[in-house]
């Protein structure tokens, strides 16, 4: 009886959960701070290793959030600087994240891409990888550890770079693979075109995408794209590698464009109470282990 109440509490959580982000108006991102971290902020952090350089990740903690308590993570990768779309490439303009997880439930991290000479984030493509990966896999596993992200809940999605980043750097090897329940990549996949960078072909990009192990992917587009479209085609030959999901984002009718943003090519759509935004929440905590929180 005892586990059939305990059952029964985590689907009534679920079920308002979902009934909340169903009835929750657009969102305002909110502004990176340089303080201490605290419920409902986002604020910039410098890890240990970087401190005297302009390296930093942003966090937010959902605000809900309480000292001793777990949560789902969501790991974000912005896309590269593109002025034509709005894209600043820098960790503070990120929005994917906090649309998809809301103002609570969730911890929300941009994670940086680090420059080649380690003294700052790069805003356009990978700078320098490894240093880039590793900074992932140091700190998420602290972030997790002192502000109680549930390790058996962490997600990762990014939008034009980040959604390529995706599966170039969350499946990158084996061990920064093990951290991830679930992927969303909104707008380019890992494999799709060569963009000249290193390990752009497909074989590199399948030899990652082997280390997905059949978890769960929502790969997103706007309406006037075909870019899921191409990775839908791509991915045909390899749906053994995953659990594939493909949603398309009317974006055109969510902003007027260009007054509202420059172009559909965007990670603001889910800042918008929209079927779109309530689908890929649907599909998000569907994939939570609630049994772990």
């Amino acid at each position: 009886m005892g586990m059939y109440k305990t059952y029964c509490f985590l689907i009534l959580n679920l079920l308002s959960s979902l009934c909340l982000f169903s009835q929750e108006s657009d969102l305002i991102i909110p502004k990176m701070m340089d303080q201490g971290a605290a419920a409902g902020l986002r604020v910039k952090v410098t890890a240990p290793e970087y401190r005297g350089t302009q390296v930093h990740h942003s966090l937010y903690l959902p605000g809900d959030w309480k000292p001793g308590e777990k949560y789902p993570v969501m790991v974000e990768y912005t896309g590269n600087y593109y002025p034509e779309s709005g894209s600043t490439g820098l960790v503070e303009d990120a929005n994917l994240g906090y649309g998809l997880t809301g103002k609570n439930g969730f911890i929300w991290i941009v994670m940086p891409y680090l420059a080649e000479d380690l003294s700052r984030n790069e805003i356009t493509w990978w700078g320098n990888i490894e240093a880039t990966i590793n900074y992932c896999k140091v700190n998420l596993p602290r972030i997790c550890q002192r502000y109680g992200g549930d390790t058996n809940n962490i997600f990762i999605c990014g939008f034009s770079r980040g959604a390529i980043a995706v599966n170039y750097l969350g499946l990158a090897d084996d061990e920064i693979a093990r951290f991830w329940k679930g992927f969303i990549a909104h707008e380019h996949y890992d494999g799709v075109r060569t963009w000249g960078y290193e390990d752009d072909d497909s074989v590199s990009a399948l030899s990652r995408l082997k280390r997905l192990n059949g978890r769960p992917q929502l790969i997103c587009e706007a309406s006037t794209f075909n870019l899921s479209g191409k990775a839908r085609e791509y991915l045909e030959s390899h749906s053994d590698q995953g659990n594939f999901t493909f949603l398309t984002v009317p974006v055109d009718s969510l902003f007027n464009i260009p007054r509202e943003i420059p172009m559909s090519h965007t990670d603001l759509w889910p800042i918008k109470n929209s079927p779109a935004r309530r689908l890929a929440r649907e599909w998000l905590w569907d994939k939570i282990d609630m049994t772990k929180l």
